[in-house]
Parts: structure tokens; C-alpha cells; sequence
């Protein structure tokens, strides 16, 4: 039989465990990544434009819990990654499982449709790359990302006459030296932002316009998800996880009210951040519960007071950014896509999105196992429910993030892991008994302790 044809956009961390479980599966397999390197976001000043990365970067996951359960850090890696060692990581995991020669660099991908020939049955698909280059795929997987275009709020980009700019092009301290700087937001570059340049402007302010519940790095002197790792199984109901893990973050961080965040009913998606506790306690960082209005370059907060800045960063989140897909394939709605299990879009087939989700733990882990999801559907070991069905579980989710979370764009694609793990099986075990395979566990959410890498393969890389 001819080998299945798999096109896969982007070559960051989804893209790469993606094309290594396909071409384990024997698929012909090619990466269009819009850059000259692999690794995506982790690349610092990558040259494709779509890196956040700044310069004191690191992972907010603990090294072994970031790796794939196939390739792990070298021991020496610190325990929680830099960018550098990140994207070290990624090229050497693209190097070791034979993926860099498939590869297509310098190449962005400016159209995405069915091919003339598409069915539900045999689906095609085309892309059209920006040289006017068309290539034909049995299989598309968009593994582009979500943190790359900037969501700019317009009262803060043209209301404030300073300097403006989004977290996304903030790279070193450097630039911002006795500064008065405000950093909006509460999210994870936010309070990296923050810490940053506690000890060099002149003041930081950061403008907390929701909660925030602040992960610390370390606990008893080990990386705090390691510690709490035990109570993450899934017999152990999920309020009683929630109330352990805020109770271990009181014990070591104290009241997030204390610290200057306002209360909230409904749950944030959590940061993790070693320095701005201690920062705000030496007043080195100032928290504000929100903006009032501009005047200029003056700032008035809603507890009635002002100050005068002369920078604000802008750590208001990203917009997903799918300018190659035309809305009849899909369409994004709130900052969010209606997509089956997060993964396929209802009405069409051949087609897969990965790594389209904000998590409570490591992106790679969770990537890794919508891969082997997609995996068991290609080869036919599985098969999807009706449309019909899949729009009905797409609502169910997006009531399930109404009724948990904040009503932000954040929270849009929020997914949990282990309840997401295990919907994923469950998913799983009803497509192979619908496509009449041998019901297995195929490996989803599963983290070996220690791995023995296998030989890299050997194959000839695609024309």
C-alpha cells in the first residue's frame, strides 16, 4: 500500500513528537516551519518572529515532567530548563528520531483547503506555501501555536502616550533601567517581567486586574510539582487537589489578598514564579488591582491613586493566529476553536490541530499524548464519532470552562490534565470499539520514570 502523507506546520515542540509517532507509524512525513531552526517558541530571538521568549526565560514545569516520555534532559539540565537548554532539547530530539532532514525550512504556509479530490472518506488536503508552492497531504496537523499575536487592549496601546509595548517583544531588563515601568497582567510573563526589573528600574507597578494564584518553584527544596505529584491521580477527586494545592501555596507564598491580588470566585489558570513574592514584600514591586483611566502618561488606579510611568509592557495575552485556514474549516470564537477533544474539527476529516490549549502542567506531556490520539485514528485503529456528537461534547467542555473559570480570553482553552487524560481514553476506548480494533492502552498520560532511548532511525528524507 502507498505510505500515508502527513504535512505537519510548524516545527516547535507539538510539530516534532508529532512528525517522530508518525514516522514510527511509517507515514511519509514533512514539517513546514515558517523559520530556519526547530524548537518554535523555546528558540530565543528566533528568526521567524513568533518566539515570546525573553532573555531570562525559564520553563515554569519541572525538567522531567517537560520532557517526552520517549527522550529525556540530560541529568545535568538543570531542574527547571532556560530557553537555551529548551531549544537544545528540541533540536536534539529532532536530531536523535531522524525528523530534521523532513524538515522544510524558511517556508510559511499561506493557505490551507481540501484538495479538489477531498471526501470524508479519503480525505486531501492542499497547502499553499507564501513562493506560490503547492503541496498535497492525505493528512494535515496545524501545530502553530497560540502565543504568538499579541492581544492588544486598545485602552492601554492608545491611551498611554509613553512607551508602549505587549510582553510578546519584551527580550532583557536592560532597556528599561530607572524606568518607571507598570506591567499589566498576572500571568506567567507578567510576573517574570516584573521580577526582572524589580532591582533595576526606578518602580515597577503591576497591575493585577484578576486573581492570582502563585505556584512557587520549589518545595522542601525540590521542584514544587515533584512534591505535590502524588496527590495528582485520578482517584483522588479533584476539590480535594484544589484545596491541597492552595493550601501548600498559603503555607509557603501566604494570602495572594495580603500580596495586593483581589479575590475572585471563580478559578485562574495558575503561575509559577520563584521572585515576586519576595519582591513585593521589599517593595520592589507594587501590585494594583486595575486601571481607572490615562491621562497621558499618568495612570489613575482604582484605589484612587496616580503616578506617572514611563514605560508600560503589556502582559495582556495572545489572540489565536490562524490567518492560513479559512473560516468554513474553522473558525475562531472568542478566542477559542470548536474543535473534538480539542483536537478535530467536527465537519472535516484528515484534519488535526495540536497543542491549541492552555494547561496545568507541561505543554509537551499533554502534546505527546493528543499525538498518539491522532496517531490511532490515522492508522485506523480508531474512528470518530458522528458530527453531531462531536459538536454535542464541544459544548459540554466550553460549559464546563464557563462554570470553573473566569470569562476571559485566557480561559478559552483551558483544559485540566488529568480529566483531559482521561477523556482522552475514554474517547479512545470508543473509537477502537467503533472502528472494531482490539481495545489497548496506546500510552496517553503515561511518564516513564526512566527511559532507555532507542536507535534513531534511518530514513531518506522527502523531496
Amino acid at each position: 500500500m502507498e505510505r500515508k502523507s502527513i504535512g505537519i506546520i510548524g516545527a516547535g515542540a507539538s510539530g516534532l513528537t508529532c512528525a517522530k509517532h508518525m514516522m514510527d507509524e511509517g507515514y511519509a512525513v514533512t514539517l513546514y516551519e515558517i523559520g530556519s531552526h526547530v524548537g518554535g517558541m523555546w528558540v530565543y530571538q528566533n528568526d521567524n518572529k513568533r518566539s515570546s521568549a525573553y532573555r531570562t526565560l525559564h520553563i515554569n514545569t519541572a525538567r522531567d515532567l517537560t520532557s517526552f516520555s520517549d527522550y529525556p534532559f540530560d541529568p545535568a539540565v538543570q531542574p527547571f530548563p532556560s530557553h537555551w537548554d529548551m531549544a537544545k532539547y528540541l533540536k536534539d530530539y529532532a536530531e536523535h528520531f531522524g525528523i530534521t532532514p523532513f524538515v522544510r525550512f524558511n517556508t510559511k504556509i499561506v493557505d490551507l483547503r481540501p484538495a479538489p479530490s477531498y471526501s470524508a472518506a479519503k480525505p486531501r488536503w492542499q497547502l499553499t506555501t507564501q513562493a506560490g508552492d503547492l503541496h498535497e497531504h492525505d493528512t494535515v496537523v496545524v501545530a502553530t501555536g497560540h502565543l504568538t499575536k499579541p492581544l492588544e487592549v486598545a485602552m492601554f496601546r492608545d491611551g498611554f502616550k509613553g512607551e508602549y509595548l505587549h510582553s510578546h517583544h519584551y527580550k532583557e531588563p536592560a532597556d528599561f533601567v530607572r524606568k518607571r515601568v507598570c506591567v499589566i497582567g498576572v500571568g506567567n510573563s507578567a510576573l517574570d517581567i516584573a521580577s526582572d526589573l524589580a532591582m533595576t528600574a526606578e518602580r515597577t507597578v503591576l497591575v493585577a486586574r484578576s486573581s492570582a494564584l502563585i505556584i512557587p518553584k520549589l518545595l522542601f527544596g525540590r521542584p514544587f510539582w515533584d512534591t505535590i505529584q502524588p496527590f495528582y491521580k485520578p482517584w483522588i477527586p479533584a476539590a480535594v487537589r484544589n484545596r491541597i494545592l492552595k493550601a501548600l501555596v498559603y503555607v509557603v507564598q501566604g494570602d495572594m489578598k495580603r500580596l495586593g491580588f483581589p479575590t475572585q470566585a471563580k478559578r485562574v489558570h495558575a503561575t509559577s514564579n520563584a521572585n515576586i513574592v519576595n519582591h513585593i514584600h521589599y517593595r520592589r514591586v507594587t501590585v494594583k488591582q486595575g486601571i481607572q483611566r490615562i491621562d497621558g502618561k499618568t495612570l489613575h488606579f482604582v484605589d484612587g491613586t496616580s503616578a506617572e510611568f514611563d514605560t508600560m509592557i503589556a502582559a495582556t495575552g495572545y489572540e489565536i493566529d490562524l490567518d492560513f485556514v479559512k473560516p468554513d474549516i474553522i473558525a475562531i470564537k472568542d478566542n477559542g476553536l470548536d474543535l473534538y477533544m480539542r483536537i478535530v474539527p467536527p465537519d472535516w476529516r484528515g484534519l488535526y490541530f495540536l497543542a491549541f490549549f492552555n494547561s496545568d502542567t507541561a505543554l509537551n506531556w499533554i502534546c505527546e499524548g493528543q499525538t498518539r490520539w491522532i496517531r490511532e485514528h490515522e492508522a485506523g485503529r480508531a474512528a470518530l464519532p458522528s458530527p453531531a456528537d462531536m459538536h454535542a461534547e464541544i459544548e459540554q467542555r466550553k460549559a464546563w470552562v464557563r462554570q470553573n473559570f473566569k470569562d476571559t480570553p485566557r480561559h478559552a482553552i483551558e483544559v485540566e490534565h488529568l480529566p483531559y487524560f482521561a477523556d482522552l481514553k475514554r474517547t479512545m476506548a470508543e473509537a477502537q470499539k467503533r472502528a472494531g480494533a482490539p481495545a489497548r492502552d496506546i500510552g496517553i498520560g503515561f511518564k516513564p520514570k526512566k527511559v532507555t532511548l532507542p536507535s534513531p532511525p534511518r530514513a531518506e528524507a522527502a523531496e
